[in-house]
Order: structure tokens, then sequence, then C-alpha cells
């Protein structure tokens, strides 16, 4: 395993930074993964080398970061060893403070996060999505206190637009308050608006990027067919929002494309539907998820593949516009 800074940081993280949002609670949803399925992937993940893990309060409603503490405690005990990244802004219960970027919510969170965790600060605390009820001065002076304090070493953020990131780093310059190292943002071969403005900001900004559902949630690995609905995974028979973002003509083409290169090479899609996403020097890890352990090995292995220009160039050619969606 090879390692990246994290942005502009000094710190570095390995090339892979596993999502823990498949591990939690089935109450939540029900192709979550529990403790002890969860235990072996966990365990493979920390003895390939990865370093790098991100979860939420949200996800499993804070059952994730109960998991995510005391598995990576199990197979790595040194801290210091460890990246680990969660999440603040989804509704974490009914009442109306319990959600959004108040510093009320983010000060409550943040302890609530570590209490899960049952640690004593987390290496990237990031905002989940731009709130906005909440003044950006606000949010950035109490993510700011967080930092202070000692709860989070660096802190990102992740899906909005660009302009509102763009305010939010500005204020934080002007101010002189801890600034965003990262950017977690959704980025695959079939969700490329990112590339107009928001990466090239990134990039402006010395600004790392860990996408999210870089294989499109399963749909860049060929599982999905036109016309065949919905595939037969328990998760993709759910995830009406991925319907909403990837069954366009055009992006059959893009996988048929990645198809084409795997056969080509001898490997699967994902593997050439990672390493294209690893070619980006914007990206410093881009967050996969495992319920499967031959999933991991996919991801692992596209760490060898180098992709020619010749065939980037085939991949990206089938692109067409899409709507912007996964920002709220």
């Amino acid at each position: 395993m090879d390692y990246r800074r994290m942005g502009n940081t000094g710190v570095r993280i390995s090339q892979l930074c596993l999502g823990m949002m498949t591990y939690g609670s089935k109450q939540w949803r029900e192709w979550i993964l529990e403790e002890n399925e969860a235990r072996p992937l966990i365990q493979k993940a920390v003895e390939a080398g990865i370093n790098f893990f991100d979860t939420a309060d949200v996800y499993s409603l804070g059952e994730s970061e109960v998991l995510t503490g005391k598995l990576l405690r199990e197979f790595q005990p040194r801290r210091d060893e460890l990246v680990v990244a969660t999440k603040v802004f989804n509704p974490m219960g009914p009442g109306p403070n319990e959600r959004g970027l108040s510093r009320k919510h983010i000060m409550a969170s943040i302890d609530a996060s570590l209490k899960r965790l049952n640690m004593d600060y987390v290496d990237l605390y990031q905002i989940h999505r731009f709130d906005p009820d909440t003044p950006i001065e606000e949010t950035c002076d109490a993510l700011n206190d967080v930092v202070k304090a000692g709860k989070a070493l660096y802190i990102g953020a992740s899906s909005m637009y660009a302009w509102q990131f763009a305010k939010m780093l500005e204020y934080q310059r002007t101010a002189g308050l801890a600034k965003f190292v990262m950017m977690q943002n959704h980025y695959n071969l079939v969700y490329r608006e990112e590339e107009r403005e928001m990466i090239p900001l990134c990039l402006d900004q010395q600004i790392g990027c860990i996408p999210w559902s870089p294989l499109a949630r399963g749909f860049l690995t060929g599982s999905r067919r036109r016309g065949d609905g919905k595939s037969e995974t328990i998760r993709a028979k759910s995830d009406d929002f991925a319907h909403s973002l990837y069954y366009r003509d055009s992006d059959f083409t893009v996988v048929d494309r990645v198809a084409e290169i795997a056969l080509q090479r001898g490997i699967p899609n994902a593997q050439v539907a990672l390493a294209w996403v690893l070619s980006k020097p914007v990206v410093s890890a881009p967050i996969i998820g495992a319920s499967k352990g031959y999933q991991f090995d996919d991801a692992l292995n596209a760490l060898a593949v180098k992709l020619t220009e010749d065939e980037i160039k085939r991949l990206e050619e089938p692109y067409e516009p899409h709507p912007i969606l996964g920002h709220s």
C-alpha cells in the first residue's frame, strides 16, 4: 500500500479509504453488515495497509461509529497509525436542533461522535452537506473551535456547489480560522459534473478530494443492463437514488467502454473504473465500500492498474452532462 498526502497537509493516508457506511445496524438499512459480518473485512483492510476510515454520525444512526471504533481498536490498537474521519449535518433525532450546522449542533455532535467512537479526537471532521439555514460564519467559527479544542485535527466538507465552498474558504482565510483541507465529493465515470467547478477550485486551493461512490453504487461493475430494471443485490433493489443518477443511455455506453478495456486487460470492470479515479491528481483517496471479500480484492488490485492516455480518452468520450444531484 502506498500513501498520499491528505490534501496539502503533512498527514499520509492510504490510497484507498474504507467507507464505513456499510457497517452498523440492519435496523437502519437491510443491506448493512453487523459486527460479526463486518469484522473480517475490517481486519482485511487493516492488514492490507489501509489506515484511512470514513464514517458519519448518521450512518446507522450512530452504530457505524460505535462499530468503527470497536473494530479498529481490535485490529489496530495504535491510534496514531489510524486516520479516522466522521461527519456532521444530517438529522440524528426528531428535534429541530438535532440537525444542520449550527454551533449548537456541531458542538453536541462532535462530543457524541467521540463518545461513540471511544476516541479522544478524530483526524478529519467533515460537514456532510451545506446548510443554507445557518450563516457560514457560525459554522466556520464553530468548526475552528472544534479544532482548537483538540477534538478534530483537520476539517473537511462534502458535496455542495463550488460557490458555496468558495465562500466558506474565503471566510476561513480572512478570519484566520482552520481551513477545510478535504472535499468529499460525488465523482466517478458516469458522474463528472465536479470537473466543471469544484475540482478546479480544489486544485487551485490545494484541497484533496476523497470521492464517494467511485463505482457509481456498483453501476460501473456492469451488473445492470439496459431495460433490466434494478439489479439483484439487496442494496440496489432499494437504491432509488442510483436510478435517478446512472441509468441514462450514455451511462450504459460508458459501462460498455469500461467492459471493453477490462476484457482486453483480463480484469474486472471495478478495477478499471477505480483506476480511472485514482489517475486524477486531485484525488487523495477514493472511498470504497465493501460488503464482500471479492469487492475488497478488486479495490486493492486496482492500485496496480495504470491506464494509458488512450484508455482514459476512450472511457471519458461517451460522457454526457447530468443534472446536479447528490448535494442534499
